[in-house]
């Protein structure tokens, strides 16, 4: 954590960050020490979940392990200092960082001030050390409240999770309301019956007024349900006169898209560069901590006047002044907490900053929307050209849009998630024409087309949405989305379209009608959540016996207790004894009432055994399964088959499943030993000469693969076996010198061993080789591993008891 400093200056300065503490060093004097704390230095203890229920749920902090020394170095820096200056954030949890370091560091109120700033600038830092001010203990108690009350949902639920789903899962408060969120939409794309209409647009051929040709696409204003409908008006097509009816001509004005918020820029940065959400928020960090923007978590789309007149010095000087309209915006998220400023650049004359390709891009991206705020509506003329088709009574539609002043469009425009297929929506700029002309048709085709299913979240998606249902803060959108990925409740995949026909018709001038059916592929997905099938399971068991963790007006309430409690409004212990009591009688009453819960389907019989056939969420993931379990002497035993990738327990259908018992499957020999491909644990693979190779992932389908592709994959491992070999002894064939990822290896026994750096690996001996395998084994004491594993099995024992403690606990308050 950095070599101990002997402080010779009178203040002592204390941020989160070492980053940040680089950046502020540049703005102080030289009477100023930066020193950085490296995030939280405390954290809930783990035993007896860290809280005390009978004392108004009083939290008990401990030093973190790894914070140990960063503290005991504090201390003695603040010891010396006359002055120490806590400058973490000035959110709730850089609130609670200054708090616990005043705690922890055992700092006087009389030498100890609290400054915060929202962008790390000379000015800004200057103008808070002139400036300072208490811990605010409202914002303190807000983070507090959370942490707790996530903490006991968090050690109540988990248990009841193992005993009655699946061993090692784990939920937490809003990260379940994600969950359920992304598993509804799943069940609305199960359940969606697309249907199909048909869109017929045509190409027309207009002389403009200097007599050049060119061509007008139209589209009809509606679509028709039945082929017989669509190719009846094709038909009609070939000889009628189409005439320009009608000429509409309007105004359009396009207003930007406010400053970036922390949802805004997370959903931006997801659509324009790629970025995922966690990835959006450590490259602002980043930004930030060097100076180049403003806080980056943030639901205020407010700017400071400073940064007003930047803005309007910057755009007259670029643009000139008539693309200046200072605007400003007022924040419209629910339970927008903070008083900050929204994401913009420190500095606006800099629209570009040195750092990494991704730095760049996302300062780029946030330079040209907080510009583009300030820059004056775009002007348009959209046209609307109305066509009769002869005496059919349908008419065919010709839009576009001409640009009259670009205004901000300039700089920037706000993208759109791309949910579902997009329809063709050409926003083109339309020859001059009248009314009154009649247009001569070149083509008339029809395209059968299908309504589209609902769309699945995005990263960003999903975070808008949780903003707009109030759940969640700037600060926990990021965490929330990974916390469901890295629990296995959440997958977040890129998926192939599937192939479609659909039924063409076209019509060229003077020319018979051609029908036909084409192919297409659809429904392709980039970067979407897909829910897995135990955070299916986990998401049900949850709705029906803990409505109010997954319910999402429930969880919005919690946020904006938090908020009161924020502003001083709410005792934060109250607030969680409302909630904890009757969630605590909830999950003894599940523990002891409830069934276990697998997510079983019964799919029906298996012909060739008579067995049932079902499927279900078993120890390593979801399963198919021939049989029932049996206590009864000689019983056959169940056969079980892991679910494919991409098959669910909710779909899969009886035929699918019994598919799945194909494996292993033979494919013939090799070597004159048999070649064998199964599923295993860690996924498909060919067995032969008691080796395992595994097959290419996305590449070969093990109910497909032939002997000559397997033949392949076999002799390529082999390949890639012989370069990892360095040394092999014929006198010990079960002893090998192997080049591994982090160098070379010794490998006896199916054991690896070190081989010291000092050491050369091709010229190691038989000997030397056992005696550093001797020397590594009496290394690794027995006692070790045997203390860690005791260790384990204490806490988790002791976690599991948890819930009947609390609950004794209870009832003795109670009484």
């Amino acid at each position: 954590m950095g070599k101990k400093t002997t402080v010779t200056e009178e203040n002592l300065v204390i941020v989160e960050s070492p980053a940040k503490a680089k950046t502020i060093e540049k703005f102080l004097g030289k009477d100023f020490l930066v020193k950085s704390s490296y995030g939280h230095i405390r954290d809930l203890s783990k035993s007896d979940f860290g809280v005390d229920i009978n004392n108004n749920y009083q939290p008990d902090y401990i030093i973190s392990s790894d914070k140990k020394e960063v503290v005991k170095e504090l201390k003695q820096l603040a010891k010396n200092a006359k002055m120490v200056w806590l400058a973490s954030d000035e959110d709730r949890e850089g609130e609670a960082i200054a708090w616990h370091l005043f705690e922890t560091l055992e700092l006087k109120e009389e030498n100890t001030r609290r400054i915060v700033f929202h962008e790390i600038t000379k000015d800004a830092i200057q103008k808070a050390i002139k400036n300072p001010r208490k811990i605010d203990i409202n914002l303190v108690n807000a983070q507090q409240a959370r942490r707790v009350l996530d903490r006991l949902v968090g050690f109540e639920l988990s248990p009841v999770l193992w005993r009655k789903v699946k061993p090692s899962l784990s939920a937490g408060r809003v990260q379940s309301v994600a969950v359920r969120l992304i598993v509804d939409r799943e069940r609305e794309v199960f359940a969606f019956k697309p249907t199909s209409s048909y869109r017929v647009t045509a190409i027309f051929e207009v002389t403009d007024d200097k007599g050049r040709v060119k061509e007008l696409k139209a589209e009809l204003n509606k679509r028709f349900d039945t082929y017989e409908q669509t190719k009846a008006f094709v038909e009609k097509c070939s000889d009628a006169e189409f005439l320009v009816s009608q000429v509409e001509k309007k105004p359009v004005k396009k207003s930007p898209a406010a400053p970036f918020t922390t949802s805004t820029l997370q959903q931006e940065a997801s659509r324009k560069l790629g970025f995922s959400v966690a990835q959006t928020m450590s490259i602002a960090q980043k930004l930030y901590e060097a100076g180049k923007i403003t806080y980056m978590r943030t639901d205020s789309v407010n700017l400071s006047d400073l940064a007003l007149n930047m803005a309007s010095a910057q755009i007259s000087e670029m643009m000139g002044p008539e693309y200046v309209n200072i605007r400003k915006y007022k924040t419209k998220a629910k339970g927008a907490q903070e008083a900050h400023e929204a994401i913009r650049p420190t500095y606006l004359d800099k629209d570009t900053v040195a750092g990494s390709s991704q730095e760049k891009r996302l300062y780029e991206l946030i330079w040209k929307r907080t510009i583009a705020s300030q820059m004056s509506d775009a002007q348009l003329e959209k046209t609307v050209i109305h066509i009769e088709a002869g005496n059919t009574g349908e008419k065919f539609l010709a839009t576009g849009e001409i640009i009259k002043f670009d205004g901000f469009l300039k700089v920037y425009i706000e993208s759109t998630d791309n949910e579902g297929e997009q329809e063709e929506n050409e926003s083109v700029l339309l020859p001059p024409i009248h009314k009154g002309e009649v247009l001569e048709m070149l083509n008339v085709e029809a395209r059968q087309r299908w309504s589209q299913k609902p769309a699945r979240y995005t990263e960003a998606s999903l975070v808008r949405k949780l903003e707009e249902l109030g759940i969640g803060r700037p600060s926990t959108y990021a965490p929330t989305i990974s916390t469901i990925q890295n629990r296995g409740y959440v997958e977040k995949e890129d998926r192939d379209g599937t192939e479609r026909h659909y039924k063409h018709l076209w019509l060229e001038k003077g020319e018979p009608l051609i029908e036909s059916e084409k192919k297409e592929i659809t429904g392709a997905e980039r970067s979407k959540l897909f829910p897995t099938d135990i955070g299916m399971v986990v998401n049900d068991f949850l709705v029906k016996y803990f409505e109010s963790i997954v319910s999402f007006d429930f969880t919005a309430k919690v946020e904006k207790e938090f908020d009161d409690v924020a502003l001083g409004n709410v005792e934060w212990s109250k607030s969680i004894d409302e909630f904890y009591k009757p969630f605590h009688d909830t999950v003894e009453e599940t523990l002891e009432q409830s069934e276990k819960s697998t997510g079983e389907r019964i799919l029906g019989v298996d012909p060739a055994s008579g067995q049932q056939v079902s499927v279900r969420i078993g120890r390593f993931g979801p399963l198919a399964q021939i049989g029932v379990s049996s206590d009864e002497e000689g019983a056959e035993k169940p056969r079980f088959a892991s679910l494919r990738k991409g098959q669910h327990l909710e779909t899969i259908t009886l035929e699918e499943a019994l598919d799945l018992f194909k494996l292993p499957r033979t494919l013939g020999e090799f070597e004159n030993k048999v070649v064998v491909i199964g599923i295993g644990r860690f996924g498909p693979y060919i067995r032969h000469d008691s080796k395992f190779v595994s097959l290419k992932k996305g590449v070969d389908d093990p109910f497909e693969i032939d002997l000559e592709t397997a033949i392949e994959r076999i002799k390529t491992k082999r390949e890639e076996d012989l370069k990892k070999i360095i040394k092999e002894f014929t006198e010990e064939p079960d002893l090998q010198i192997l080049n591994g990822r982090w160098g070379p290896f010794i490998k006896y026994q199916k054991k690896n061993y070190k081989i010291p750096k000092d050491k050369n690996a091709e010229e190691l001996s038989l000997e030397d080789c056992k005696a550093l395998i001797e020397a590594d084994t009496k290394a690794s004491p027995k006692k070790k591993t045997a203390a860690k594993k005791a260790a384990t099995t204490k806490k988790t024992t002791a976690t599991k008891k948890a819930t009947t403690t609390k609950k004794k606990a209870t009832a003795k308050k109670t009484k």
